[in-house]
């Protein structure tokens, strides 16, 4: 991470912090708001609908990737309107907080998950141009971290603070923030273009070949599956986990505490040990080891719904699995951007992250459904995650044989 300079660090952390905010709300701050509205564990379990831009995005990412104007920089040319925007669609929603307008609210936080997904396509495709080869695990560190901190102020952090300065000073709060980044943005440099990302494209169908030659590497079929099942029994479990102790009798603002505030930081160190693994092991062998450790705090919350749960075991199966779910997270992310093609550096990654969110998006509904609806205990929930978990790890067998190949 040397080569980078602190103006750059400081421009990627920024920008992927605010686009973590509607995130981090959606996951923590809302299903708390909506329960405390008498909105279902089924109607809960659907808020994953919200992130449908996050998948979809790839279908417009080769346009991000070919649009742009040179004079302010093939990826700000994106970056600021979107910026803006972003900003606009929080301050709308501090004046739709009343029970009444939920559906309102929610089609907000729909709007928030639409500009700050497109904005990730172009915010990666800086990240791919100042990150080398050998930066892939302390980058991908303060890029994850970044985000998380994010995930931090726009749902934990700003959850618990609700209680003294309401729902719409949280929105007005988001929406500071996001126009301060976009003031960080206006006064960036991008790098110049380098040799690896070719010459400027000249058509939307040259980057389109471009992009088909990438996904036409051998061994394209089981990276898509990899990436996009690793998380698939951790994301039931997650979307579960809030509406499990509040219905075990915790209250909102501790909840929130424990798992957005003190979680996050457990998260963030874990994003720091991802990035160290990284660094000191083969990218593939970084993911193997923390998605093996990632199974003890998904057997721990299964442990807690049979038991029944305390205080002290909450929060020591909350710091856990934020610890290995984040140096899975970070080190998933650095092996994600060592298969992508520099020369549509942007529309490659937004792929791979695509598959990345298409294996989070169903666990949630699934979730919601099988306690909510099939009346499952949350104890068979949980223990169908750490299933799907251990699962993932006989898809390592694949990527090593292509690894050695």
């Amino acid at each position: 991470m040397k080569k980078l300079s602190p103006s750059k660090l400081g421009l990627l952390s920024t920008l992927y912090f605010v686009q973590g905010m509607p995130y981090g709300f959606q996951l923590t701050a809302l299903p708390i708001y909506l329960w405390q509205h008498g909105v279902s564990v089924t109607g809960i379990g659907l808020l994953g609908a919200l992130w449908f831009p996050w998948l979809l995005k790839p279908l417009w990412a080769p346009l991000v990737e070919r649009y742009s104007s040179e004079r302010i920089g093939r990826r700000k040319s994106w970056i600021l309107p979107l910026q803006g925007a972003l900003s606009v669609t929080c301050l709308a929603a501090s004046f739709a907080t009343s029970p009444e307008a939920i559906p309102v609210l929610l089609a907000l936080v729909f709007l928030m998950n639409l500009f700050a997904a497109t904005q990730d396509i172009p915010v990666d495709g800086l990240a791919v141009d100042l990150l080398k080869d050998q930066d892939l695990g302390w980058g991908n560190a303060v890029q994850v971290g970044a985000y998380k901190l994010g995930a931090v102020a726009g749902g934990g952090l700003l959850g618990w603070a609700s209680q003294y300065i309401g729902w719409q000073g949280l929105f007005i709060v988001m929406a500071a923030l996001s126009l301060l980044a976009l003031v960080v943005a206006a006064f960036s440099r991008e790098p110049a273009r380098s040799e690896k990302d070719g010459a400027p494209k000249t058509s939307l169908r040259e980057v389109l070949r471009q992009l088909k030659e990438a996904l036409a590497v051998p061994g394209t079929g089981w990276l898509l599956l990899f990436i996009g099942f690793y998380k698939f029994g951790e994301s039931l479990s997650d979307t579960l986990y809030r509406p499990f102790l509040l219905s075990s009798g915790f209250e909102g603002p501790q909840v929130a505490l424990w798992t957005g505030t003190w979680g996050a930081i457990a998260s963030l160190a874990g994003t720091a040990a991802g990035g160290w693994l990284a660094t000191r092991m083969q990218l593939l062998h970084s993911v193997a080891v923390t998605s093996t450790l990632r199974l003890l705090p998904l057997i721990g919350r299964w442990l807690l719904a049979v038991t029944g749960p305390t205080a002290g075991g909450v929060l020591g199966v909350t710091l856990a699995e934020e610890f290995f779910g984040g140096a899975l997270t970070t080190a998933m992310f650095a092996f994600m951007m060592s298969r992508v093609d520099r020369r549509v550096g942007a529309a490659h990654f937004t792929l791979l992250a695509g598959m990345e969110l298409l294996g989070k998006m169903p666990g949630g509904p699934l979730g919601g459904l099988l306690v909510g609806e099939a009346h499952w205990s949350y104890a068979q929930a949980f223990l169908l995650g750490v299933g799907l978990s251990v699962a993932f790890l006989f898809l390592l067998l694949p990527m090593r044989r292509q690894r050695d190949a």
